[in-house]
């Protein structure tokens, strides 16, 4: 296991000097106008891709700016140059393709339904990493975070290869047996962190929405359709991270994050964490959860009762579905219940989840965006010192 500050290891006034900290956020953050102009002309054939890096070079540095100005000690490049926080990623793994036709989501809100149509993926040769994903990117993340901001990359679990295509999605001529997609898939993403980890990235996070869905009957029930075993699939999704992070270097924090869904202030799945809690939060070998707890649909605190020593909490107790912003009280109740449950001294604060997951972003504005993570940095240091 990496050698990280533990949950119980604070600097002065119990401050965290390494990652996961006190106040921290997921990840992405909302397209400024002028970059999303940048990405339709680039799609319309308008703009070159030097031309649209550019443009992502300028957004980014004013993101980082951002964050390092309401006292984040970390920093990320908001996902600018993305159009989904997994997809983006998953298409670069070798053996996997994009194919024609949708994967169909349906996503709730206050308001209704909203559909959600990713590409469809399948898994055509054996999984490798034939090139460190997002490399140029976090190279100029980390060139241009200022002393005492840690830049974060950002990636999907292994698991979502999986979740998007599922058995189906496997050719057989590549894999007669599934068996040895896991075990190449877990190689790839060993040879991925490996591989930031010598590009000097300290913090790096598994993004994961299948082992948070995995807490709804519904989504259970579709994975059985589709010829999974959905009692235990949460413990094959365990399994798989922890093999991918065997050997990882040491002085690499390891976060994970749990989502129901974040697409136009949206989600996908309800539920608690009760029906995987005890296999992911004692069996995960992460340094940290960053777990969604915004509102009902993420259930009570009582699964961090399973939440093993050293390992941190950081409570996702502000919403990114919505500009209201939360009252300092109320995150202080907030975290003081949770702490019944789990030690006080292993949670953190942050966001529900990122505020642009995919390129059209939640229905919130700049400023409120920039609000909400201030308070976050403020409220924790009430809270921790």
């Amino acid at each position: 296991m990496a050698e990280v500050q533990s949950a119980n290891a604070t600097a002065s006034g119990g401050r965290r000097s390494k990652p996961p900290f006190r106040a921290d956020h997921v990840g992405s953050l909302l397209r400024p106008p002028k970059l999303l102009r940048a990405r339709a002309e680039f799609a319309a054939g308008q703009m070159s891709a030097d031309a649209l890096r550019v443009i992502e070079d300028e957004a980014i540095r004013s993101a980082v700016k951002m964050q390092s100005d309401v006292g984040l000690a970390s920093a990320t490049d908001g996902e600018f140059r993305r159009a989904s926080w997994h997809m983006d990623f998953i298409y670069q793994l070798g053996g996997v393709e994009k194919v024609a036709g949708d994967i169909k989501v349906k996503f709730r809100n206050a308001d209704g339904e909203v559909d959600f149509k990713p590409a469809a993926i399948a898994v055509t040769d054996r999984v490798r990493l034939d090139h460190t994903i997002f490399a140029e990117d976090f190279e100029f993340l980390a060139g241009i975070s200022p002393d005492g901001v840690t830049p974060k990359l950002t990636v999907p679990s292994p698991n979502m290869v999986h979740y998007r295509g599922g058995r189906a999605a496997l050719d057989p001529r590549a894999y007669p047996d599934p068996e040895q997609f896991w075990g190449d898939l877990a190689t790839a993403y060993a040879d991925q962190v490996r591989a930031v980890a010598e590009l000097g990235c300290t913090y790096l996070q598994f993004d994961d929405t299948s082992l948070a869905y995995l807490n709804d009957p519904r989504q259970r029930e579709a994975m059985e359709q589709r010829g999974e075993d959905s009692a235990h699939l949460h413990e094959t999704y365990v399994r798989n991270i922890n093999n991918a992070l065997a050997g990882r270097p040491k002085g690499l924090a390891i976060t994970t994050h749990l989502c129901r869904g974040n697409f136009r202030s949206s989600w996908a799945a309800e539920g608690g964490y009760d029906f995987v809690a005890e296999v992911l939060f004692g069996e995960l070998d992460v340094d940290g959860f960053f777990l969604e707890y915004d509102d009902a649909r993420s259930g009570g605190f009582e699964p961090l009762r399973f939440v093993g020593p050293g390992k941190l909490v950081v409570l996702g107790l502000v919403t990114s579905k919505r500009g209201e912003l939360e009252s300092k009280d109320q995150l202080k109740r907030r975290v003081e219940e949770a702490s019944r449950f789990i030690a006080v001294e292993q949670l953190c604060l942050s966001p529900q989840c990122g505020f642009s997951s995919t390129v059209e972003g939640n229905a919130l504005s700049y400023d409120e965006e920039v609000a909400k993570l201030a308070l976050i940095v403020e409220t924790a240091a009430e809270i921790w010192g």
